[in-house]
Formats: C-alpha cells, sequence, structure tokens
C-alpha cells in the first residue's frame, strides 16, 4: 500500500465516522421527537382532566377566539405547534353560554370580563344568545367589564352589555351596518362560453342569480334590503337599549362618522367615547391595571384573578353527579349545521344518512323529547326529505320534537323543520326561502374554442345528455324544470300540512322569499321566539317535566378524528386543497381551468350536496350578519 492510498484511506475513515456520528444523532433527534409526540398524544387521548381550583372572587373571563359556531367542524389538519395555524377558529355557543350561566350562580365568581380582540365573527342570533347569558349574569349582582383595543361590530355587541367598556386610546368601535354583497358571473361565463343551465320556481329564488345576471335582480334586491333593515334594526335596539342611549345614536354615528372624525382630529376613539359607545379610553395596561385592583391581582401567568370560561366549563362538568332518578327524565339534544348534503358528511355539514342515524339513536336513548337545533341555509331537496322522515318517525314513536332555529333555517333548513311539532326561532333568525331551482352548467362551447369536441351515438334522444361537455337537449331541460315544478309543489304541500295552513297561502310567502325570525312568526312559519335554551324549556312543557337532564347526542369520532379533536381546536389549513392546485397548476389546460375557478366554486358547492336528481333547496342570501 502507499502512502497516498494510506492517506486516503485515513481522510475516508475520518469523514465517514463524521458522517455516521451526523447520522445517529440525527436518528436520534428524530426518535426523541417521535417518542414526544406519542407522550403528547397520549396525554391529549388518555390522560385525565383535573379539576382547576377557582380562586374565590375570581372574574371568568370570555376570550372567544375565531367564529361563534352550534356545531364545531371536523379538525382536518395538525394544530400550530406541527405546522398548522396557531389557535382554535371556532368556539360552541353553548359552551360559553352553559359556563356563564354556571358562573352567575357560582359564589366563587365575582365578575366576568370580555376580552373580545380574537373573536373574528359571529351571525347576530348567537351572539344574542351569549348576550341573553351575560344578562343572566348580570341580573346575578355581578359586574361585567370588556376589555378591547378594537371592537368590530360582532365584538361591540357583546361589549355593550358590559357596565364598563374600556378601549384603546388608538382604538376604534368600527360600526358599518349589515350588508349582502356577491360578485355575478354572467359576463365572464359568456367569455368563457359557459352554458349555464337554470331551472327554478319563485321571483325571489336567487342563487342562481350570479350566473344568469351581472347584478342584482329587483326582486332580490327587495328581499334583501327588507330583512337586512330587519336585523339591524334588532341589532341597533339592543345596543342602544343596553347603553341607555337614545334608539338613532347608532345610525347617527355611521351616518355622520366623517364629522365626528373631524370633530375630534381623527380620532376614532374619541368619537366613540364622546357618543358613550365606550366608558374610559385606556391602553390594555392600564385596563388590566385597574382590573387587578377591582378584581385582585392573578398569579403568575394571569394578569388579575380570573379563570378561562371554557377551562371552568370543563372542570365544572369533571364534578357535575347526577341527580337521583334524573335518567329516566332526559332530554335529547342535536345540533345539525351547515349544507345539507345526500348520505354520509362529517361535522359542519348535514349528512341524510349522518343525521338520520342521530335522530334514530336519540328514539334508542329514550328520551323523553328530542331538540334538534338547525343551523344551514339548506342543500339537496332529496337529504332534507330523508332527515323530515327520521323525525316524523321520531313523533310516531311518542317523542314530542322541537325545531330549534340557530343563526339560518331557511330552504332545505326549513324543509327539515317541518318534521318537528314546535319550532323556535330567534328574532335574527334567518328563515323560509321556501323554493326550489335546478342548475346545470355545460362546456362544449368552451372546449370546442381549444379544438376539443364530442360525438357519439345512444339508444334514445337522452341517452348521454347529462355530461358538462354536450348541449342539454330541450327535452332534458324539460325534464329538469318539471322536476323542479314538482319538488316545489311538495314543499308547499309538506309546510302547509305541517303549518295548518294551505299550499296556495303558503305560495304567497314562499317563492324563495327570506324571512327573519319575528317575521316568520307573525306570517305562521314559527311558533314560538327564543333562543336554544327556551326550546329546551318548551319541549320539557310539552311532557310535563320540572327537572331533566339534556343529553346531547353526537356523532361518534372515528380514531383519527379523535386525534385531530385532541391536538387541535377544528385548524383547517386544507392541505389537501394545495395540494390539488399544485397538481392542477402543471395539467394540460390547467391556466384555463384555473380561470374557470372564481366562477365555478358554487358549482362545485352544489355537486356536493350529491342530490340524485340535482335538485335544490338552498339560500344565497341566508348568510346572516
Amino acid at each position: 500500500m502507499t502512502d497516498t492510498t494510506h492517506r486516503k484511506g485515513l481522510v475516508r475513515s475520518f469523514f465517514g465516522a463524521i458522517g455516521g456520528a451526523i447520522t445517529w444523532l440525527r436518528r436520534l433527534f428524530t426518535n426523541l421527537l417521535f417518542l414526544l409526540l406519542l407522550l403528547f398524544i397520549g396525554i391529549a387521548l388518555f390522560g385525565k382532566e383535573e379539576r382547576l381550583a377557582v380562586p374565590q372572587g375570581a372574574a371568568l373571563k370570555v376570550a372567544p377566539t375565531g367564529f361563534l359556531v352550534d356545531e364545531l367542524s371536523q379538525p382536518t389538519t395538525l394544530p400550530g405547534f406541527l405546522g398548522g395555524p396557531p389557535g382554535p377558529t371556532e368556539v360552541r355557543v353553548k359552551d360559553l353560554v352553559d359556563a356563564i350561566d354556571n358562573a352567575a350562580k357560582d359564589n366563587r365568581i365575582s365578575s366576568l370580563v370580555l376580552e373580545l380582540d380574537y373573536l373574528v365573527g359571529a351571525n347576530l342570533s348567537k351572539l344574542e344568545e351569549v348576550g341573553a347569558a351575560l344578562q343572566r349574569f348580570k341580573a346575578a349582582d355581578k359586574p361585567i367589564y370588556a376589555v378591547g383595543d378594537n371592537y368590530t361590530q360582532a365584538q361591540y355587541f357583546l361589549a355593550s352589555h358590559a357596565d364598563k367598556v374600556y378601549l384603546n386610546p388608538m382604538g376604534s368601535v368600527l360600526l358599518t351596518g349589515f350588508g349582502a354583497y356577491r360578485n355575478y358571473f354572467k359576463s365572464a361565463l359568456d367569455k368563457l362560453k359557459v352554458n349555464f343551465h337554470v331551472f327554478r320556481v319563485g321571483d325571489y329564488k336567487d342563487f342562481i342569480e350570479p350566473y344568469t345576471r351581472d347584478d342584482m335582480s329587483p326582486a332580490s334586491r327587495e328581499n334583501n334590503q327588507r330583512w337586512l333593515h330587519e336585523l339591524w334594526s334588532e341589532y341597533t335596539e339592543q345596543v342602544t337599549g343596553l347603553r341607555n342611549l337614545p334608539p338613532e345614536t347608532i345610525d347617527a354615528f355611521i351616518d355622520e362618522l366623517p364629522q365626528q372624525l373631524q370633530r375630534h382630529e381623527g380620532s376614532w376613539a374619541e368619537a366613540a367615547l364622546a357618543n358613550k359607545l365606550v366608558d374610559q379610553l385606556a391602553s390594555r395596561r392600564v385596563a388590566i391595571d385597574e382590573l387587578r385592583e377591582t378584581i385582585g391581582a392573578g398569579n403568575k401567568e394571569q394578569n388579575y384573578k380570573s379563570i378561562d370560561a371554557l377551562a371552568y366549563l370543563r372542570s365544572q362538568k369533571l364534578t357535575q353527579i347526577p341527580k337521583p332518578g334524573m335518567e329516566a327524565a332526559r332530554i335529547g339534544l342535536i345540533s345539525a349545521s351547515g349544507a345539507i348534503v345526500d348520505g354520509e358528511a362529517p361535522a359542519g355539514q348535514i349528512g341524510s344518512e349522518t343525521l338520520g342515524q342521530l335522530i334514530a339513536k336519540a328514539r334508542d336513548k329514550q328520551v323523553k323529547a328530542l331538540v334538534l337545533r338547525i343551523d344551514s341555509g339548506g342543500g339537496s331537496a332529496f337529504a332534507s326529505e330523508s332527515i323530515r322522515q327520521e323525525l316524523l318517525a321520531t313523533r310516531e314513536a311518542d317523542i314530542p320534537v322541537v325545531i330549534s332555529m340557530g343563526s339560518v333555517a331557511a330552504s332545505g333548513g326549513y324543509w327539515i323543520a317541518t318534521g318537528g311539532d314546535r319550532i323556535w326561532a330567534s328574532p335574527s333568525t334567518i328563515t323560509g326561502s321556501i323554493g326550489v331551482f335546478g342548475a346545470f352548467p355545460t362546456f362544449e362551447e368552451s372546449l370546442e374554442s381549444l379544438g376539443i369536441y364530442n360525438d357519439g351515438v345512444g339508444t334514445s334522444d337522452l341517452a348521454g345528455t347529462m355530461r358538462l361537455d354536450r348541449p342539454l337537449p330541450e327535452a332534458a331541460a324539460s325534464v329538469l324544470q318539471q322536476g323542479v315544478e314538482n319538488t316545489y309543489a311538495r314543499f308547499l304541500r309538506i309546510v302547509a300540512e305541517a303549518r295548518g295552513s294551505t299550499p296556495k297561502e303558503v305560495h304567497k310567502i314562499a317563492q324563495g322569499q327570506v324571512w327573519t325570525g319575528r317575521a316568520a312568526q307573525q306570517l305562521g312559519l314559527v311558533d314560538e321566539l327564543g333562543n336554544l335554551n327556551d326550546a329546551i324549556a318548551g319541549a320539557a312543557q310539552l311532557v310535563d317535566l320540572e327537572q331533566y337532564e339534556v343529553v346531547e347526542i353526537q356523532r361518534e369520532l372515528t380514531p383519527g378524528e379523535k386525534l385531530l379533536r385532541a391536538l387541535a381546536d377544528n385548524v383547517d389549513a386544507r392541505i389537501a386543497a394545495t395540494f390539488a392546485d399544485t397538481l392542477e397548476a402543471n395539467l394540460p389546460l390547467g391556466a384555463w381551468l384555473n380561470t374557470l375557478r372564481p366562477a365555478l366554486a358554487p358549482i362545485a358547492e352544489l355537486q356536493g350536496y350529491r342530490d340524485p336528481r340535482a335538485l335544490y333547496v338552498r339560500c344565497l342570501a341566508c348568510q346572516a350578519p
């Protein structure tokens, strides 16, 4: 062996040793990380929660993050520490209400603090439910404080329930009123040579208007203006009443905002203070210092003596002991939120089979009555009818069914509601929209412009007609339109039978018209006005129960879903969608498909409803503010 060969061997051995050490360290680090992850998962899934100690005189800290919802959507991605977005994006209204109501009766809780900076949004009816709980808390002679750097419309509605509202001197109270605006795609579809075939009944059924017009129709404008003004009146009346202000204060503040800001040298905070929308301008540090003096100092992790509302609720549930005999007096509660689709669906959607199984499960649990909470703008007509039939079967089993409408229970949501014995809605619920439509786009001209043609043979004139790449024959169009008219007639009969009316009378308030809960009660579409707790109490009255236990009936999560729910509070980074976008961008015609994406997104939504006849009871306007 030469010296050169020997030196090369030593060099290889030296760097080989370094490489081996690096590989060993990398494997060690990866294994440790994996073990820590397993440990965390084990604690999350199987660890026992300990009841938190509630300090005497502590404040209940209500600091919701994300959106207020009736039902949590199913988590689909990992939490922030594993690469997903940080923090929860949804909070259940019922959880907040239960926490506040428990705290109102808890002698250890002295007060309540609203920290609302991370509340992204909520429909008015959900805000009203939390607001009603806040009012019950105040009725127990316990003060409420609101601290905020800025207040959006939703945040300010809750803050207005406080005895004292703090606002950062550089903050604002951003009140703008309610609006309903959307994009219209007719001209874009014409340029893309997409033929959109529409079949509907009712002048006010405007879900499909964005594909047939470039602006809002007069009928839709009239309908939307009416219910928006009713909801805004509900908002302003409550806020001004809570703040002891003249009824016109909010509208005047908005209408004169430029002049208001000019008078206060551009300061939104000073304008809000001058109009008595807030009580004190103070930085967060100053506001917290005042709370510390009023409530008491907290531990090292707290600025003031407090306990988080959701943590408090979990702690309370751990020590709740059922009262003797309570097992025989149970009221079932099922939440149904999202678009109505045929078959099974995860939380955040209403699957006909999934919800039907829950309703059947309620019968097996031998509940005395069933409350179905609906928060949906509709979807598949076939799925809606399947769910209604399950409710009728429950009533036939001598179990009364009470419907509690959330923010929205319109179109298919109202179709389902007709299966109940009694219907409750909040004054700001959006309901009605009794109408049906069908929609079918074809792309034959778009494809022809790219040099792609379609041809073939069939055994009848209708063979191969329901294809996106072929024109829609007149016979097929007639079949679809007749299906829409038949389903609308069925919808009218169902409503008439449920509400003790006639199809002719229902037609006058149907045709896709949208109503607030208050207007719907006057029209006979709902029986009572009230929130979820009122509906539950109403169900108890139907079966003469003075004491009862509310049992939530929920879909069993799969092991994977339990893992994601344990690891994160509904974090959805839509990894699958991102991956699909990457693939599509590299496919032939990818650029052309991307130009269609904004216009065709709602078409994909319709396909997701999986209605076997492509007939939909869906409300476009029903996204309640």
